[in-house]
């Protein structure tokens, strides 16, 4: 096992963030071991929900990072995050049936941590499976594709 803490993307959209904010709670010893990046208002909801369920100590040594807001560039500063190799679970509450104003940024989102083979829950039951997983523990190591033939070839 790495010593290094692994890094755990929580997005939900509006109609989903109340979703995000039980299961945050009801997982909050474990997401206490990791550090956490989020999108602006659920980084605001996930802080509370930790707040609400940690010891201030224990609190103390989970670090928060918050982004922009989804439609006001959150979603592609995480999707930089992401290629930078800074991410290693991303969970994503998504709102399926309401239309989103930013959901090209959504897709291109999702692109990107599909194309750097990044363990994705777009679902309650997948973030559980996936948070659950011996492999957060053993070490193991997500195949990180080479883009250096892609970068290199002639146009």
């Amino acid at each position: 096992m790495s010593t290094e803490k692994q890094t755990i993307a929580l997005v939900a959209h509006d109609g989903r963030k109340e979703l995000m904010m039980q299961w945050v709670a009801t997982h909050v010893r474990r997401l206490s071991q990791y550090d956490i990046v989020c999108t602006g208002t659920t980084g605001k909801k996930v802080r509370e929900a930790l707040e609400a369920n940690l010891s201030s100590e224990v609190l103390e040594t989970v670090a928060i990072k918050r982004l922009k807001s989804g439609p006001l560039g959150g979603d592609q500063q995480l999707g930089a995050m992401i290629s930078e190799g800074k991410v290693d679970l991303f969970i994503f509450f998504w709102d399926t049936m309401t239309a989103q104003p930013h959901d090209v940024d959504v897709k291109a989102l999702l692109r990107i941590a599909t194309m750097y083979n990044v363990p994705t829950a777009m679902n309650q039951s997948t973030a559980d499976f996936l948070l659950n997983s011996l492999h957060l523990e053993d070490g193991y190591q997500r195949d990180r594709p080479d883009f250096e033939s892609y970068q290199k070839r002639e146009v």
